[in-house]
């Protein structure tokens, strides 16, 4: 499976339900940053998104985007592609 990596920030509604679809579709492993608290993690995440908001997710080396982008993907058959790549 993929690594996914998902920067976030607590009591984000969005970021709650991209980590519970990952988990319903069997994601043990995600590796979440945290980037309230770190200004340097914020500007890594828009760095690597160009994005601003919380979720930015990411499969393997492909940014996939926030929670509605990803749930847009998984609706369309492509999510399950990209998490079983290796």
């Amino acid at each position: 499976m993929a690594h996914v990596k998902m920067y976030i920030k607590p009591y984000c509604p969005y970021c709650a339900k991209a980590q519970q679809l990952l988990s319903e579709l069997g994601v043990q492993n995600v590796e979440i940053i945290r980037v309230d608290n770190s200004d340097e993690l914020f500007q890594e995440m828009k760095n690597l998104s160009g994005r601003h908001t919380v979720p930015q997710i990411f499969i393997g080396s492909t940014h996939v985007g926030g929670f509605t982008d990803m749930y847009a993907l998984h609706q369309q058959g492509g999510l399950q592609v990209l998490l079983n790549q290796e």
